[in-house]
C-alpha cells in the first residue's frame, strides 16, 4: 500500500522566493488498484511521486510504501518499487537485454530468475524484435519499454510511474496501458500521473485531480464526475479547480 499524509515540498528561488510546489497532499494507494493523479503540467505530480520514491525529501508531512516510512529508510523503500521517471536516461551502447539483466543484477536477482523475468516482460511489453539493438538506435517509445523494464525488473509490489506513456504513439501506449492492467491483475499498487483526461479514465480504479500543488478532489471516475455535475472528465477537472 503507498499512502500519502500531508506531503508538502518548498523549494527556495533567489529570485522568486519560496515556491510551494506540493501543498498538503493525502491519499492512499490500495494493493491491486491503478491510482491517478491528474493534472497539468506544473501541477506538482511529478514532485509528489519522486517525494514517494525518494529521489525528493519532503519539507513537511510523511510517506509509507508497504508500512516503512519513505524518509526514515530510502535504501529499503528503493528495493521494494519500481520508479519510472520521465527524466530517466538509457545507457545508448547497451541494448534493452543487457541493460535490463544489468539493473536486475544491482537488486540481486540470480542469473535464472532474472533471465526468466527479462523474457516475461518483453512479452508484456512486446519487446521482443528490438531486445538486442543498441539502445541508442531505438525510437522513444521503444526506449520507453526498456524504461520501464528495467524499473520493474526486480518485481516489487508497488509501481510509481511518472507519465508513462506521455510523447508516444498509440501502439506503444497500448502497450504501456495494458501492462499496467497486468499488473493491477496481479495485486501490484500501481500508482501513475497523467495529464491525459481518456487515459485516465480508461485506467484509473481512483483519481486524485491535484492543481498548483494542491488535491482538489478525489474518488472514482464516476464520484468525480458526479461532484461535477458533467459525463465529460475534462469538464469536470476544469469546474473543480475554477470553484
Amino acid at each position: 500500500m503507498i499512502q500519502a499524509k500531508e506531503l508538502t515540498k518548498i523549494f527556495k528561488d533567489k529570485k522568486r522566493g519560496k515556491i510551494i510546489a506540493v501543498d498538503k497532499v493525502s491519499f492512499t494507494c490500495q494493493p491491486g488498484e491503478v491510482y491517478g493523479l491528474l493534472g497539468p503540467n506544473g501541477a506538482g505530480k511529478t514532485t509528489t511521486l519522486r517525494m514517494l520514491s525518494t529521489a525528493l525529501k519532503p519539507t513537511s508531512g510523511t510517506a509509507t510504501i508497504n508500512d516503512i516510512e519513505v524518509a526514515a529508510d530510502p535504501q529499503k523503500i528503493r528495493s521494494q518499487i519500481g520508479f519510472l521517471s520521465g527524466n530517466t536516461g538509457l545507457y545508448g551502447r547497451l541494448s534493452p537485454r543487457e541493460m535490463v539483466r544489468y539493473f536486475g543484477r544491482l537488486y540481486g536477482m540470480t542469473p535464472e530468475v532474472l533471465k526468466e523475468r527479462t523474457e516475461k516482460l518483453f512479452q508484456m511489453l512486446d519487446m521482443g524484435k528490438f531486445a538486442d539493438s543498441r539502445n541508442d538506435t531505438l525510437s522513444t517509445g521503444m526506449k520507453q519499454k526498456v524504461s520501464i523494464a528495467r524499473s520493474v525488473v526486480h518485481d516489487p509490489q508497488a509501481m510509481v510511474f511518472d507519465e508513462p506513456t506521455t510523447g508516444l504513439d498509440v501502439m506503444s501506449s497500448r502497450t504501456i496501458v495494458e501492462f499496467i492492467k497486468t499488473c493491477r491483475a496481479e495485486g501490484k499498487t500501481v500508482i501513475f500521473s497523467t495529464h491525459i483526461m481518456s487515459e485516465a479514465r480508461r485506467l484509473c480504479d481512483r483519481i486524485g485531480i491535484i492543481h498548483q500543488g494542491r488535491m482538489y478532489a478525489e474518488g472514482t471516475v464516476a464520484e468525480i464526475l458526479a461532484k461535477a455535475g458533467t459525463d465529460n472528465l475534462e469538464d469536470a477537472f476544469i469546474k473543480i479547480v475554477e470553484e
